[in-house]
């Protein structure tokens, strides 16, 4: 066992050690194991399930785009009909038309090739046998001149590519702000499970002196045994701790995936890295503030909801007008490339379809309600922009408050915990001079492992509130930056 291994090492007049890992600062550890928040950033961004995800919106905007543009692809239509009863043709209809949509003013360019030949075709549409082709406008002078569902559902698209992104950031935000917490309450329970072990090596080291000197009659038997409910008791919390440090690392293995979308597990000789030192200065909280009021997610979002609103503000506005379209088409035989034809029977003046169309609602119901629920969304989304960049406000400044207070309370703790090993220090050598008792030395240790350990539980919460301090700025902070 190692006990009887411990003891054996231990001569007869060995006194009560006096040096241990709790009376001295922390060692540095093996770099080649430290498992940092700037790889886990690495694994996160490049294979997280939700980061994907997130990257995603964009795409879909970009997408909504592309449908949008679909408004104004050219579109070609051809139909044919014909009917031969007994002998005789009765109509022998061929209809083709390209339409080009422009964007200034509404207009649509056309061009078209129709054949109407029969006996009983309608004289109104008839062509000649060789049939009309014609190239024309169709201009709005009223409703959709200035703007119309076409140029309405594009310039909105593309407005949301710009909130998409906002969305795709503020997610990729949250992902990072439970990731960095997650890691950083991995590091407490490491730092927490370490501290243990340290006083309970410490504690087993002393109960194998103290039985030794009570075998040799130079202790009271009952310091052998407080020093064994020490050693007891800090093994059950060591158990205890030990099961929390699995617990810890299987939640942030929640965060670990491979470049083949398979989850990976952290491994048990992974540590993690040290604590940050520098706090963040005045200027740099400064910097943050800027950001968040010019860069944050979720203002970005809102303005862009805004001006998306002003457009559809803009378009209901224009439904109000009277419907009011111009199309002319010139007229041509079908064969007009025929030089030999006559001009009476090629593109001119004299060779035209012009028609008007016009329509009014009387009432404009419809349209005003919906122009006024427009501007009732427009005013929601500005009071929520104003709500939240006070919100953020708020929040970073309290994110910042909690760091401040988080640094100061970390200077006094470091002060008390050299105060208390100074104690400790002071208690073994009255113990090696007989004016001390074991009691008062594991009271002394155990003492000083709540204090270290009450500093790593501020060090931890100082970085969970310097990610929370970064994610309300609209940012995040990755690594020792």
């Amino acid at each position: 066992m190692v006990v009887q291994a411990v003891a054996q090492q231990l001569p007869a007049s060995q006194p009560l050690p006096s040096q241990s890992a709790l009376l001295a600062e922390p060692q540095l550890v093996d770099t080649a194991r430290v498992f940092s928040l700037q790889d886990l950033a690495e694994i996160v961004f490049a294979h997280h399930p939700i980061v994907k995800q997130a990257a995603l919106l964009s795409a879909k905007a970009q997408a909504e785009v592309l449908e949008a543009r679909g408004g104004f692809d050219p579109q070609l239509g051809a139909g044919f009909n014909r009917k031969v009863f007994g002998g005789t043709n009765y109509y022998n209809k061929w209809a083709n038309e390209l339409t080009v949509p422009l964007w200034p003013g509404g207009i649509d360019l056309t061009a078209g090739y129709d054949r109407y030949v029969g006996t009983y075709v309608n004289p109104e549409t008839k062509t000649p046998v060789a049939g009309l082709a014609g190239v024309g406008l169709s201009v709005p002078l009223g409703q959709g001149l200035l703007i119309d569902a076409r140029r309405s559902t594009l310039r909105q698209a593309r407005i949301l590519v710009t909130a998409a992104e906002a969305d795709r950031v503020k997610k990729i935000n949250e992902v990072w702000l439970q990731v960095a917490k997650d890691y950083w309450s991995w590091y407490y329970a490491y730092q927490q499970a370490a501290l243990i072990q340290e006083g309970l090596d410490l504690a087993e080291t002393r109960f194998l002196a103290i039985s030794r000197k009570v075998d040799l009659g130079d202790e009271a038997p009952i310091d052998s045994v407080e020093a064994r409910i020490i050693a007891q008791d800090r093994l059950v919390e060591a158990e205890r701790l030990q099961l929390e440090l699995q617990n810890a690392r299987l939640v942030l293995s929640n965060h670990l995936w491979n470049q083949n979308a398979q989850p990976v597990e952290l491994p048990d000789r992974a540590v993690p890295q040290p604590a940050r030192r520098d706090g963040v200065s005045a200027q740099e909280f400064s910097r943050l503030t800027d950001q968040a009021a010019k860069q944050h997610p979720t203002l970005i979002r809102l303005g862009a909801e805004i001006r998306q609103l002003g457009i559809e503000e803009r378009y209901r506005r224009e439904l109000l007008k009277p419907r009011i379209n111009v199309s002319g088409t010139l007229l041509s035989q079908g064969d007009f490339y025929r030089t030999e034809l006559s001009p009476t029977y090629d593109f001119g003046r004299n060779n035209y379809k012009l028609g008007v169309d016009f329509a009014f609602p009387l009432f404009l119901r419809q349209q005003r309600g919906q122009l006024q629920q427009v501007r009732f969304q427009v005013q929601e989304t500005v009071l929520e922009q104003q709500q939240s960049q006070r919100t953020i406000l708020n929040q970073l400044t309290a994110a910042y408050n909690t760091l401040r207070a988080y640094e100061r309370q970390l200077t006094v703790q470091a002060l008390t915990i050299a105060n208390q090993r100074t104690l400790l220090q002071a208690e073994l050598e009255k113990y090696d001079l007989g004016e001390s008792t074991i009691f008062l030395i594991n009271s002394r240790e155990t003492k000083l492992i709540d204090l270290r350990i009450k500093q790593e539980s501020m060090r931890a919460n100082y970085e969970k509130s310097l990610a929370e301090l970064y994610y309300y700025a609209g940012t995040r902070l990755t690594g020792l930056e």
